[in-house]
């Protein structure tokens, strides 16, 4: 559920979510190939609903929307010229290119549909990407999980450090959306 949302357009970590499944894989409480496919299969219905979003509006209406209500998710309208731009400039690739990166990954399906990308070009690449992204993730997590106690110890040491980094990370990453959308 969390990729469905991500890839229609609603910014959940995946980074988070698909690590941990990938850890409680590990543990035995899930299996890695389903989270892997039903992952991808959740990427993929959720892009499939910004694809037909971004086929259903016009790009005026959609630019309209973005600057009035996309500061509520942290969606600005530069983001959306941003992968629109990638998309006329890389073509159909960049949804491969795209689901490969944070951020972009959660918008690229706007631009292909807006653009009219064919629909099973779309599907393939957004597969495709979406499958290496989630299955590198969720290895990450599997293998993490086996030598968690292991890095234990690292990770105290540095504890307060990375939470203090996390934290003026996620501000800074507010801050500028929100300066971004204040002066448009």
């Amino acid at each position: 559920m969390v990729t469905v949302s991500e890839a229609a357009l609603i910014p959940i970590p995946s980074e988070i979510t698909l690590t941990f499944s990938g850890f409680l894989a590990d543990k035995g409480v899930l299996l890695l190939p389903l989270v892997i496919f039903f992952a991808t299969l959740g990427e993929v219905i959720g892009s499939l609903i910004a694809y037909f979003i971004g086929k259903l509006l016009e790009e005026e209406l959609l630019v309209r929307i973005l600057s009035k209500y996309g500061k509520f998710v942290l969606v600005t309208e530069h983001d959306y010229y941003k992968a629109s731009e990638w998309f006329k400039k890389y073509g159909d690739k960049i949804v491969f290119v795209g689901r490969l990166i944070p951020g972009v990954r959660t918008f690229i399906a706007l631009p292909a549909g807006i653009l009219e990308m064919p629909l099973a070009k779309f599907v393939t690449y957004s597969f495709l990407g979406s499958l290496v992204w989630i299955s590198f993730l969720s290895i990450l997590g599997f293998y993490l999980g086996e030598n968690w106690k292991s890095l234990e110890g690292y990770f105290r040491k540095f504890e307060l450090g990375i939470f203090v980094l996390l934290i003026l990370a996620v501000l800074y990453y507010i801050n500028h959306k929100l300066r971004l959308i204040k002066f448009r």
